[in-house]
């Protein structure tokens, strides 16, 4: 059996920040489906990433162009977090073979429960089971926190 190795998807992206979807540039709706609902979205120094309730959507901005990358859920393979000093890697492996990595930097303990809700809603979306209502209810309105629920 012969190994090939693919060129990831996409190019990385470092989202340092997490937006309000009030926040998101108009031309973002544009590409939501009429059925789907945005969960979080995050951003670089140019760039904009949207968790939406089925796929990722990526919008890459250099220069005079834009590249919009979507990824649904039902199209990921497999996927894993890892969680870093100041940091951490959301990996996934394509049906299609190829490998897609975001990178989210300066996140604090708030920002990496926020990623451990978007890791659960991939991984359940993936398998073709409900995001759980609380997870989504966190996400949706920004309202996570670090003291359990009493």
């Amino acid at each position: 059996m012969a190994y090939i190795k693919y060129k990831e998807i996409t190019k990385y992206f470092y989202f340092s920040q997490a937006v309000g979807i009030a926040s998101l540039p108009k031309y973002v709706n544009d590409y939501k489906y009429d059925d789907e609902f945005f969960l979080v979205g995050y951003r670089t120094s140019r760039d904009y990433g949207v968790f939406t309730s089925q796929r990722i959507l990526l919008f890459d901005n250099w220069g005079m162009k834009k590249e919009v990358t979507s990824v649904p859920y039902e199209n990921i393979s497999s996927c894993s977090v890892v969680f870093g000093v100041g940091g951490a890697d959301l990996s996934m492996m394509l049906d299609s073979g190829y490998p897609m990595r975001i990178k989210f930097v300066k996140i604090d303990d708030i920002g990496k429960k926020r990623l451990r809700l978007i890791y659960s809603c991939i991984i359940r979306a993936m398998s073709d089971r409900k995001m759980r209502p609380e997870d989504v209810r966190m996400l949706t309105q920004d309202d996570i926190s670090l003291a359990p629920k009493k």
